[in-house]
This record gives C-alpha cells, sequence and structure tokens, in this order.
C-alpha cells in the first residue's frame, strides 16, 4: 500500500479512552478464562441467623477478599456471574444474600419485577430489613470475619467491598465499621449516600481509611445534582482517594446484567473501574 492509499484515523481522546479501556477489560477476560475458580455455596453465622451466600476464588492460592452488596433484586445468576468475574482477577469473592432474615436466596422470588406494583411492594419490604438499627453493620462485622477465616483468603492484605443500588450505602458503612480491614469502596448508582438525616453514609467518611470509586447514574445525577459535589468535599476533607463520575445516558440500575436499563459499555466500564480500584487499594 502506498503512502497516499493508506487509511487515516482521527481517533479523539474520548474514543481513545473508550477503546484502550475495552482493550484492556478484553485482556482481562481473555485472562479470566484461563482462571480456574472454585464456587461454594456457604453458610455464615450472623447476629441474627445463618446468611446464605455464594463464596468464588481461584482454585489455587491465597487472594484480598471482596465483599459485594448486592441490588435489591437479591443474590442471584447475574451476580454469580459477576463475581466469578472479580474472583477470575484474583480476589476471594463473598456475596451474601442480603435478605437472609426472611428466606434463603433468591429473595426476591425469581422473575421478580420491579415495576409491578405487588412486586415492588415486597422488595421495599424485604429492604427494610436493612435500615434496621446495626443490621448492616452487624452482618459486615460477620462477612468480614468469614473471608478472614477462609483458607482462601490472604489476611495480609485489606478487603475491599462493591456494591450496587442500595449496596451502596452498605459498602460506605462497611468502611466505616471496619475501617481497620477495608480497603477498598466501589459504589455503582448507590441509592442515598448523601441525606439530610444524621445517619447519612457520607457523614461516616471520616471513620473510613479506604479509598473509593462512585458510579453515578445519569438520572440519579439529575434528581439530586449536589450529591457528587457532597461526596467530593466529604472524601477531600477526610483526605482519602475518591474518583467520582456521572455516567451519562446510562440511568438507575445500568450496570447489573438483566436490569431493564443496563448498558454494556457502561457496565463494562464499571467492572474496569472495580477492578482498578482493588488493584490500587487492596492487591
Amino acid at each position: 500500500m502506498s503512502e497516499k492509499s493508506k487509511p487515516t484515523f482521527d481517533l479523539s481522546r474520548r474514543h481513545f479512552g473508550a477503546a484502550t479501556l475495552a482493550a484492556g477489560l478484553a485482556a482481562s477476560k481473555a485472562k479470566a478464562a484461563d482462571v480456574a475458580l472454585t464456587e461454594t455455596d456457604v453458610m455464615i453465622k450472623t447476629r441474627d441467623g445463618n446468611a446464605d451466600a455464594v463464596l468464588i476464588h481461584p482454585t489455587e492460592g491465597k487472594h484480598p477478599g471482596v465483599l459485594v452488596w448486592t441490588d435489591i433484586m437479591g443474590l442471584r445468576p447475574e451476580f454469580r456471574e459477576m463475581g466469578r468475574e472479580i474472583a477470575s482477577a484474583g480476589y476471594t469473592v463473598l456475596i451474601p444474600n442480603p435478605f437472609y432474615r426472611t428466606g434463603p436466596a433468591p429473595l426476591p422470588p425469581a422473575g421478580s419485577d420491579f415495576g409491578d406494583p405487588e412486586a415492588r411492594k415486597v422488595m421495599m419490604q424485604l429492604m427494610g430489613q436493612l435500615t434496621q438499627p446495626g443490621n448492616p453493620e452487624s452482618d459486615a462485622h460477620a462477612y468480614v470475619a468469614f473471608l478472614d477465616a477462609n483458607s482462601a483468603v490472604d489476611t495480609g492484605k485489606k478487603i475491599g467491598t462493591s456494591g450496587y443500588c442500595m449496596g451502596g450505602p452498605l459498602v460506605m458503612r462497611t468502611a466505616a465499621e471496619l475501617p481497620g480491614r477495608i480497603g477498598a469502596g466501589g459504589s455503582f448508582h448507590g441509592g442515598g449516600l448523601v441525606t439530610d438525616k444524621p445517619d447519612s453514609p457520607h457523614l461516616l467518611v471520616p471513620k473510613m481509611k479506604a479509598g473509593f470509586y462512585f458510579g453515578i447514574a445519569d438520572n440519579d445525577d439529575e434528581r439530586q445534582p449536589e450529591a457528587k459535589d457532597e461526596l467530593r468535599k466529604a472524601f477531600d476533607t477526610a483526605g482519602l482517594p475518591a474518583e467520582i463520575k456521572v455516567y451519562k445516558g446510562c440511568m438507575h440500575g445500568w450496570s447489573v446484567p438483566g436490569s431493564a436499563v443496563y448498558n454494556q459499555e457502561g457496565s463494562r466500564e464499571a467492572m474496569g473501574k472495580l477492578l482498578e480500584l482493588l488493584k490500587n487499594n487492596i492487591a
């Protein structure tokens, strides 16, 4: 091909960044395919009973622990798949059923539709369990203790935690409750991170010792544009690293496969950001 006939490309910085991220994720998934994983359904003793959960980790060796808080649809196949991807990057991942006080997963029942008024009522009742005083904090202690007692966990490393929708504030409460163990926290379309109540999650930042990533849905930002600024101020004041991004065009729930508003490009970026957060803070 002559110099004259060679194609030319005008790759903007934005597109270059997206292409680089996509290439990195593709390489990560290719590497993941070569990692043998062990996946086990487990029961964890808590203050209020026994929580069912899934534990996923590379079959060989010890690895930093990661605690995943689900969204309102609970522990289900999509979260198991997300857990496998995190585990394939070199982590021991624990995903509990957040509604174990009512019964084993799947809760809500498989096929539930948040758009259905009756199903939504059930989901809100389930989520109400997590607003009881001490519930998420006591659960976090039990889950972290379980990870630290597991032979697949490298206890010489900090633990990371990620959460989706209702799991976002649980990530922040976990990091504040266990600052000596939690080194990284990722929140994706987290709800209620900044409120006017005295127990607002953003007021807990001074208690934390973790790096954070916040992926904010476009419509959540439209509804509460000041939230990102309050989060920024809280982390800057505490001297803690935090990256905060509004995902333009991505609606609340975009990052979880199977969601009615799932956005594949945004979801892949969110997973890449989570893995980057974990690598920089607990690996």
